[in-house]
């Protein structure tokens, strides 16, 4: 039978390309997986983090084999980005791409007895063929997610497809109960061989069994009164496959399934066992506060909570495969979710990159197809900001027939950048589409939020709408009475959020949102707000300490448990005849006291804003909404902390200013001019840094507008160098003062393009 055994303890690493190593290396460092080397550069705002090859090892015995002709793996379920593993010196496998579960056989490698050198090479760097080539988050080296042996007889269920678990369950509700269609792949296999199936519910009570030979068949099993999959009662079934010779069990397999159905009308939004049920929930990230992505099992449950807490029903998980205890939690615990592939941001028009492309889309599908969770697989993410192309689009177009074929039983969906036009090739390729609009944060206003999205439904109602991703920056040391866009204050993020769960509250119609992010999350080239290396869009900080109070106006709206919040505790000292005291609550009314006396009492949908005067010192504050209560305290003061205004906040109004008056004659009114052979704002910013002179007009202007570091080497240039800074403008919206990009064009056209 199948053994698999744990190898996460013990390893010997080493921080150097030092290579491949003769003997085991004991002076290398003590490390146990999951692992990853950069768990703290990747996080600490540095500006940058160790990419390199880097070496694992640890020795392993040959596990003793009962049956003649058995055969050895090594699993390793995911060492970012790119690996080659090694057994007694030989190379077993060399495999790209950072998320995914690969195997290896290793049988004719090992010693016939003993111990055996087991040596991975893992590798951060930057490869031309693997995706992602760039985005907004850190790429973390390391075998994050641990490593197994797995020891079969030479007759087993397929270890080697693309990592996949060598079973595939596609359960269908029918009259009186569900049919389940089961399909095994059976290595080495002969007329000697059968498979047994079994069903079990979720009490573990067989409900179903079938016996066929161990081929490639599919086997259809009918279980009577069978139970839904929902998101209020996640009912899984376990499915085994027990592969036998005669009266001898050889090995064996098994699946967590539910039985579902959904679909998405464009005028209603997404259905679930045919109940309309729009999707509301967030994003996430893979990593933690100085433990980059090296998680282990409970930490992954602890997120998935977390979200239950909140009230989602759904998750994207973004931007890559991830672990697949995740995926377990959000079976159990009822999550739809949308998977997807680092197809992202920058797009390689070579054959080897699109190639990898297609072997992580395969990995992601094969390797969970069985979850009853993934309703949804996500194509790309963001392709557009290099711009487009015909080879762009028919990569995609084959890379969603590709998805279709592995797994017709579900959608396929793309995340696309704000500026995708609303008519274009990108559209109607995959099954759904989403959009990732940040009005109000990188352009725009809050409010432009609802309108587009009602234009786009009204410009495309045959097309399934989605928000794949919104959000701003909120940082629980900025407070101020005057919360404005891009003061990263955690007022300014609440009023956002605020405003953004009506709006999708209001229109059932858009199938999916999903709040970009559940969690602050590391990204080494990020620099604002204060707080470096993290995009800290988070409703929960990094370390899964704060909840952060937008946290709470979705909790308010999606979880019906009853709950009342008081924001701006962290606003501890204000000062001011009188302060703003905001509540969010599910329940219809909510009565304020402050230092015992009543204040208020007021009737209101999710939130309650109440105007108190506060009282020298320290000040109680509580919120009652009947069965539930919030307190906390406020202390009033001659002058508020320092601490509280990011001191950049004003000194970009200043620098904007100052843009102005340098800008000194120029016409601004007058039409823009492009003429050839001198920059504009239609060049590149990776044209612009040809010129020393042009690349420091762009960048200033970047910096000013949208608070963004783009220059060679720094902050995300990789991402944004094939942006236009007409794009950017455009992006920026009502960022851009009136006349600020005539006057960068203006001076733009005066310098000379450099060849």
């Amino acid at each position: 039978m199948r053994n698999v055994i744990n190898l996460n303890q013990n390893w010997k690493f080493i921080q150097k390309d030092a290579g491949l190593p003769a003997s085991f290396p004991e002076d290398w460092q003590n490390v146990d997986l999951p692992h990853s080397w950069n768990a703290v550069d990747g996080q600490d705002g540095n500006g940058k983090y160790d990419r390199g090859t880097y070496w694992y090892a640890k020795t392993f015995e040959t596990p003793k084999q009962p049956l003649k002709g058995g055969r050895v793996f090594v699993e390793v379920l995911a060492a970012g980005q790119q690996a080659t593993v090694y057994v007694n010196g030989k190379e077993a496998v060399y495999h790209e791409g950072g998320y995914s579960i690969f195997r290896a056989d290793v049988t004719d490698l090992c010693n016939a007895q003993g111990e055996n050198l087991l040596v991975i090479a893992c590798s951060n760097e930057y490869k031309d063929s693997v995706y992602p080539q760039s985005a907004d988050f850190t790429f973390y080296g390391g075998l994050y997610r641990g490593v197994n042996l797995i020891s079969v007889p030479d007759t087993h269920f397929d270890l080697e497809y693309y990592g996949g678990p060598g079973i595939k369950v596609t359960p269908r509700p029918c009259e009186g109960g569900a049919e389940f269609e089961i399909e095994t792949y059976v290595k080495n296999g002969d007329e000697n061989f059968t498979v047994l199936y079994s069903i079990a519910d979720a009490d573990g009570k067989e409900v179903g069994y079938a016996c066929r030979p161990a081929d490639d068949t599919a086997v259809k099993i009918f279980v009577p009164d069978a139970e839904l999959w929902s998101i209020d009662h996640p009912y899984l079934y376990t499915v085994k496959a027990l592969l036998q010779r005669r009266n001898e069990a050889y090995d064996e397999v098994s699946a967590c399934v539910g039985v579902r159905t959904f679909s998405c009308d464009p005028q209603e939004g997404f259905f679930l066992n045919g109940v309309l049920t729009p999707l509301r929930g967030v994003s996430r990230h893979q990593d933690r506060l100085y433990k980059g992505n090296a998680l282990t099992r409970e930490e992954h449950y602890e997120d998935a909570q977390l979200i239950k807490e909140l009230g989602a029903n759904t998750i994207r998980l973004a931007h890559y495969q991830h672990s697949q205890d995740f995926y377990d939690a959000c079976d159990e615990l009822g999550f739809i979710v949308w998977a997807e592939i680092p197809f992202i941001s920058v797009f390689n028009a070579d054959l080897d990159a699109h190639q990898n492309c297609i072997s992580q889309m395969k990995e992601l599908v094969i390797q969970n197809y069985n979850r009853p969770s993934i309703c949804f697989w996500g194509i790309s993410n963001e392709i557009l900001i290099g711009g487009i192309s015909e080879k762009l689009v028919e990569n995609h177009v084959e890379l969603n027939a590709l998805v279709k074929e592995l797994d017709p039983t579900r959608l396929t969906t793309i995340a696309h950048v704000s500026m995708t036009p609303v008519e274009g090739p990108m559209h109607k390729i995959t099954d759904v589409e989403s959009y990732n609009h940040y009005f109000g944060w990188y352009g725009g206003r809050t409010e432009d939020n609802g309108p587009w999205m009602d234009n786009f439904h009204k410009v495309h109602p045959d097309i399934c709408l989605g928000l794949s991703e919104y959000g701003c920056e909120g940082i629980i040391t900025y407070h101020g009475p005057n919360p404005a866009c891009k003061d990263y204050s955690e007022e300014y993020q609440a009023l956002y959020h605020e405003h953004m769960a009506k709006m999708l509250d209001e229109r059932p119609w858009i199938w999916s949102s999903h709040v970009w992010n559940m969690f602050d999350f590391g990204c080494a080239a990020r620099n604002e707000g204060g707080v470096a290396g993290r995009n800290n869009k988070g409703l929960m900080t990094i370390d899964r300490k704060t909840k952060k109070d937008a946290y709470y106006i979705y909790k308010a709206y999606w979880n019906s448990e009853p709950m009342v919040h008081l924001c701006g505790k962290r606003y501890a000292q204000r000062a001011g005849e009188t302060t703003e005291v905001r509540v969010y609550s599910n329940q219809p009314a909510v009565a304020l006291y402050v230092n015992g006396e009543k204040v208020e009492e007021q009737s209101a949908d999710k939130v309650f804003v109440f105007t108190v005067a506060l009282a020298e010192g320290q000040n109680i504050i509580v919120a009652d909404a009947g069965c539930v209560k919030d307190t906390m305290t406020l202390e009033k003061v001659e002058k508020e902390p320092e601490i509280y205004v990011l001191p950049e906040v004003n000194e970009r109004a200043q620098g904007v200013a100052n843009w102005f008056k340098l800008a000194g004659d120029l016409d601004l009114k007058a039409p823009m001019e492009f003429p050839e052979g001198m920059y504009s704002i239609h060049d590149t910013m990776e044209e612009l840094a040809k010129s020393p002179e042009a690349l420091e007009i762009a960048a200033k202007a970047v910096k000013l507008t949208m608070n963004m570091t783009v220059r060679p080497g720094e902050g995300m240039w990789d991402m944004m160098k094939a942006m236009t800074l007409d794009s950017y403008g455009e992006m920026a919206g009502s960022l851009v003062p009136e006349g600020f990009m005539e006057s960068l064009n203006a001076q733009l056209i005066k310098i000379k393009k450099v060849d």
